[in-house]
């Protein structure tokens, strides 16, 4: 069995017009509700093997906290350009490079992509992905070349409205 988690960048700022898409920061909202998903996974003793993050600042920056939430070394981040604005394509390239020891992969991308893969790869139909939202996705196979002609089950769906009051 193979796991994949899609998460979502966490909100970002538009505070700095001057800066390009790719250097946009987390805004206050972002810096909150990151550590919030990332206790939720370690909470539910959910962690990766593999974290691959879309280079923008805000995916990556989401990436290194969610992973020091659930005890993933942030040094071993790995950056793909792929995920930045990503297609369906470029997540099953992604996916299909990943080697199978790597049971658990966590990737972190953009909207509108990172959706449409969700209901590509999975049993649920999900509208949008908000920010900072999960999606966890598990596999019947042991190679990940398999899973992109599989439909995975859709195990959960999680975004951070979930979890205030």
């Amino acid at each position: 069995m193979l796991t994949l988690f899609l998460i979502r960048h966490a909100k970002s700022s538009w505070e700095d017009p001057g800066l390009s898409d790719k250097d946009r920061p987390l805004n206050k909202r972002g810096k909150k509700d990151a550590p919030l998903m990332g206790s939720i996974l370690r909470d539910k003793n959910e962690s990766a093997s593999l974290i691959i993050s879309s280079p923008a600042k805000r995916a990556y920056d989401t990436a290194k906290i969610i992973a020091e939430e659930t005890g993933y070394k942030t040094g071993k981040i790995e950056k793909d350009d792929k995920l930045y604005m990503a297609d369906i394509n470029d997540f099953i390239s992604v996916i299909k490079k990943a080697h199978n020891s790597n049971t658990c992969i966590m990737l972190f991308s953009h909207n509108y992509g990172i959706t449409d893969f969700a209901n590509f790869i999975g049993d649920l139909k999900i509208e949008n992905i908000p920010t900072c939202g999960i999606v966890k996705i598990k596999f019947k196979t042991d190679n990940w070349k398999n899973v992109t002609d599989l439909k995975g089950k859709t195990e959960f769906f999680i975004f951070p409205k979930m979890f205030k009051n």
